[in-house]
């Protein structure tokens, strides 16, 4: 195994994962900001593209840093402890950049021949738009859901069917999917005002967004393959394109709920540290053994869904790297372990929620904003109870379904 096929021993140590943990100082400074304006301010911006986060997920061939998913996963997961919102639209905004990296070369040229960290929003779940095929491409009018990072992006991805004269969707050429994902400049996209009316993930600014007849190149499209999402970046070089999509999807929302729950965590430790309870005339709610036991279980139960999801995305790698496939029970842990992580986390915030007592209802604390924000991202269907079934069928010898490849 040579050592670029290695995954780093100590992912912390990794330049990436020290520039994120310098900036969650930053981040907390810009936090009432970022949930006012249901953005990223320009500012912050500014230094997380600085930082090279948005070119993480890019080939080195394309000016990217090309980073394996654990330090990947790790740096999303440190921004989401400074705040929820910048850890979802990076992690988000990886994925979407990946997905743009299956597109015709001249398209990827495009995109990001002039800078590797051009900022991809939208969203890669099937339908939202409809359009007529025309010379050189296609016109196409839709409105998607869940644009994240739309107010900093200089693309948006969406998928759209291709309609016939008879206003029927046309089968595609190879025989598969009857959805094509395509890239829309931003400037051709419009934002739907107060459409991002959210109690969690504020920041984000996952409005609506729509285009309206608006001419896609070929080079800008590419056929929607699997429910949800296959890996159709494989052609680039290097092992970080091989892995298949269950070592980038699903982590990397459950690596933003880790951040967040290890935020919840640290704020009850620093609550309990200073907050005498209410009708207790003497001592602190760190002296109660009830808060302790809480804080030791969180951590515990938080770290081993961590652990899991670290170990099977390192299986997968090392199994590619060793010149053998994947097998489809291998790629059922990793995603079920993605799931079971966020399940820790959630658990573990859970607890921390409680031991705070009435400080954790209360809005401007970081309690409740850690409470809000795991949550929102709890409900986001990569990291859906469907998949605890889906793998027991893989176990049990029976068909997945078309979820599961």
């Amino acid at each position: 195994m040579t050592e670029e096929m290695r995954l780093p021993a100590d992912v912390d140590a990794q330049p990436l994962v020290r520039a994120a943990a310098a900036l969650q100082p930053v981040i907390r400074k810009f936090h009432d900001e970022i949930e006012r304006g249901q953005r990223m301010p320009p500012a912050l911006f500014g230094q997380l593209r600085e930082a090279g986060f948005y070119k993480m997920v890019i080939p080195r061939s394309l000016g990217g840093l090309q980073v394996d998913p654990l330090t990947y996963l790790r740096v999303v997961e440190t921004l989401a402890e400074g705040a929820g919102s910048v850890g979802w639209n990076l992690g988000n905004g990886g994925v979407g950049q990946l997905v743009t990296l299956g597109l015709p070369d001249d398209g990827v040229d495009e995109i990001y021949g002039k800078r590797a960290d051009t900022v991809i929003a939208g969203t890669a779940v099937p339908g939202g738009g409809r359009a007529k095929r025309v010379a050189g491409g296609y016109r196409v009018t839709g409105r998607w859901q869940f644009g994240s990072g739309c107010q900093e992006a200089s693309w948006m991805l969406g998928s759209f069917q291709v309609i016939g004269d008879d206003g029927q969707p046309l089968p595609h050429p190879d025989g598969g999917s009857l959805y094509w994902r395509g890239v829309f400049a931003r400037a051709e996209a419009e934002i739907v005002p107060g459409s991002w009316d959210v109690a969690g993930l504020r920041g984000t600014g996952s409005f609506d967004w729509t285009v309206d007849d608006v001419f896609l190149p070929e080079r800008r499209t590419m056929p929607q393959v699997g429910i949800p999402l296959e890996n159709q970046w494989s052609r680039w070089q290097g092992l970080t394109y091989q892995l298949p999509v269950q070592c980038w999807v699903g982590p990397h929302h459950s690596a933003v709920i880790t951040g967040i729950a290890q935020a919840g965590i640290n704020a009850l430790i620093d609550l309990a540290g200073g907050k005498q309870p209410r009708g207790r005339p003497v001592g602190l709610l760190c002296d109660n053994p009830q808060v302790q036991d809480a804080v030791g279980r969180a951590d515990a139960i938080l770290n081993a869904g961590r652990a899991y999801r670290n170990s099977m995305i390192t299986e997968l790698w090392n199994t590619l790297a060793s010149g053998k496939e994947t097998t489809l029970e291998q790629r059922a842990r990793c995603r079920l372990a993605s799931t079971y992580n966020a399940d820790s986390a959630r658990e573990a915030m859970d607890l921390m929620y409680r031991a705070g007592g009435s400080t954790s209802f209360k809005r401007e604390s970081r309690l409740a904003e850690c409470w809000r924000d795991l949550h929102t991202v709890g409900q986001t269907v990569t990291l859906a109870p469907e998949w605890y079934p889906i793998g027991g069928r893989v176990y049990l010898g029976m068909d997945p379904g078309s979820r599961l490849r």
